[in-house]
Parts: C-alpha cells; sequence; structure tokens
C-alpha cells in the first residue's frame, strides 16, 4: 500500500463540517446561486469588512472595486460561455458557471493546500455540479472544466493537480479511474480546415483505467477496463480492455500481466470509433457569430 489515512486535530476537524454543511445545505435550497457563491468567497478570501465597507457606501479605490465585485459569479465570464451550444442550455449553464466559479476561487486560497479540507470541499462540490459524482472523489487542486454539468464520474476516482476535463460533449469516468497530474481528456475536437467548426462526442474512461502523467485523451475514444496510457502519449483511437498504450499516437504495445487470457490481441488493437460516438447539437438560426480569426478557409483545390 502507498497511501496511509490522515486527520485534521479535532476542533479544525469541527470546523470543516460545519462550513461544508453550511454551504452544501444552501447549495441544496431555494436561495440564489449567484448570492450564495458570493458570500462564500467575499469571507474564504477574509474580505467582509471591506465588502460591508464598499455596500454601505464607504470610499474603495478602482482595483478593491474590481476585486470585490468578482467574488459575485454574476460579475464574471468564463472561456466556455462564448461557445455557440451555451445559447441552448442557457439555464442549466448559468448554474454550472457559477459552482465552476467558486470552484476555481476556492483553489486560489490557502485553504486549497489542506488537502483534508479540500478533498471535501470539492467532494461536496461535485455533487452539485457534475451530472454524476460518485462517492469517495479525490479532486485536487487547479482541475478545470468545460462547463461540468456534461461529467459522469463513479467512485473512487482520483484526479490529481492541473487536470483539464473537457466536458463541451459528455465525458464519463468509471470507478476507481486515476488521471495524473497535467493529463487533458477532451470530448470536443475541432476541423482541420476550419477550426471554428466543433464536432463534440462521448469520450469514455472505463472502470480501473490509468490516464498517465502529461497524457491526453482525444474526443470520442473510448480507455476499455483496466487500460493504461502512458506518460506523454495521446490516444487518438480506442484503448481496449487491459492494454497499455503508449506513444504519439498511442498504440497498444502490452497487455498487463496476468490478464492476457481476457484481453484483446495487440494486432489491430486499436480502432478508431470515434464517429459511432459523435453528439449532434443544434445551434439557433439567430445567433450572432464571434469568428475571433476572420480568415478565409477555402482551400485553392476546392471546387
Amino acid at each position: 500500500m502507498t497511501k496511509r489515512h490522515v486527520s485534521l486535530p479535532p476542533l479544525a476537524e469541527e470546523g470543516l463540517r460545519s462550513f461544508i454543511s453550511e454551504v452544501d445545505e444552501r447549495l441544496s435550497g431555494d436561495e440564489d446561486t449567484c448570492e450564495v457563491v458570493k458570500d462564500v468567497l467575499i469571507d474564504l478570501h477574509g474580505d467582509r469588512e471591506a465588502y460591508e465597507r464598499w455596500q454601505d457606501g464607504g470610499d474603495v479605490s478602482p482595483a478593491e472595486r474590481v476585486r470585490l465585485q468578482g467574488y459575485d459569479p454574476c460579475n464574471a465570464t468564463l472561456e466556455s460561455e462564448y461557445y455557440a451550444e451555451v445559447a441552448t442550455m442557457e439555464e442549466e449553464y448559468e448554474r454550472s458557471k457559477y459552482l465552476q466559479w467558486l470552484w476555481r476561487q476556492f483553489d486560489a486560497t490557502q485553504m486549497a493546500d489542506n488537502i483534508a479540507f479540500a478533498l471535501r470541499f470539492r467532494q461536496m462540490l461535485a455533487d452539485h455540479l457534475f451530472a454524476e459524482a460518485g462517492d469517495d472523489l479525490r479532486l485536487f487542486k487547479n482541475i478545470s472544466f468545460t462547463y461540468g454539468h456534461n461529467i459522469e464520474m463513479g467512485d473512487n476516482v482520483v484526479v490529481h493537480d492541473d487536470v483539464h476535463l473537457d466536458d463541451r460533449g459528455k465525458l464519463t469516468i468509471g470507478d476507481r479511474v486515476s488521471i495524473s497530474d497535467d493529463a487533458h481528456v477532451y470530448s470536443h475536437d475541432h476541423d482541420v480546415n476550419d477550426q471554428t467548426h466543433v464536432d463534440n462526442y462521448h469520450t469514455i474512461i472505463e472502470d480501473d483505467v490509468r490516464v498517465t502523467y502529461d497524457s491526453m485523451v482525444r474526443a470520442g475514444v473510448k480507455m476499455g477496463e483496466n487500460s493504461i496510457l502512458a506518460a506523454k502519449s495521446i490516444a487518438g483511437t480506442d484503448v481496449p480492455a487491459h492494454h497499455v498504450a503508449a506513444g504519439q499516437p498511442a498504440k497498444s504495445v502490452a497487455v498487463k500481466d496476468g490478464w492476457e487470457s481476457v484481453a484483446a490481441p495487440l494486432e489491430g488493437a486499436n480502432e478508431d470509433r470515434r464517429e459511432e460516438r459523435r453528439l449532434e447539437y443544434d445551434i439557433p438560426d439567430d445567433l450572432e457569430v464571434f469568428d475571433e480569426f476572420e480568415r478565409d478557409l477555402t482551400p485553392p483545390d476546392a471546387d
């Protein structure tokens, strides 16, 4: 075994339980989510006195005002807000945006490094944010999402620091999955010629998979149960159950010892079945399009 249980001193544990329970109850109730997030962040960042002074008409500098306004997620924009499909899910996105803001700004506090505190706080947030959140999640610092509400995560999942879980499409993560630091798991892809055209996919990471350091799972890929993606590898096609895949692009290089009788043979193992998991979505006809590139992308050999 490589881990051991750790615990906080009794008084710290009591404070932790009280705080998380209070935030959980408020997020579960009828209060406006924006107000809950704002209140929690003001107190977590120790800015209650300055905020009240500002609300009472006291003098604040322009920098203070920007900081104090920034605790309110209604005053914030996220990159995902620019994505066209948000126009079709505004109510759902609104709540997930507010919860994402709380998650990200919590990670900017000193408490984010207190593992016994932070893991349980993020578990509570995941219960509200994800489509499904299993038990005993270990979600470490600076994990980012596209929306959050398109993620299904099983029990006993570990996601380490600085991981990006893209759920612009749909992302399903099974039980006992481990995703190491700096890994990226995608569920959307861009057209080769026109990068403004996006296809969304259902990306699947089955039970007991290990996605190791600085690796990438491309949109629509399925990592079969008990498989491994080696460090700095890029999985662009499916990885069968019990296989070890490595390289850029990743190919199956071995079957895990002891699993040979139930694993597919290495030869021809890595099928590209992404198209089966492409998701259709509609964009409103009257959407005002923002093209940040404004380029003529017509190939010279196009008819």
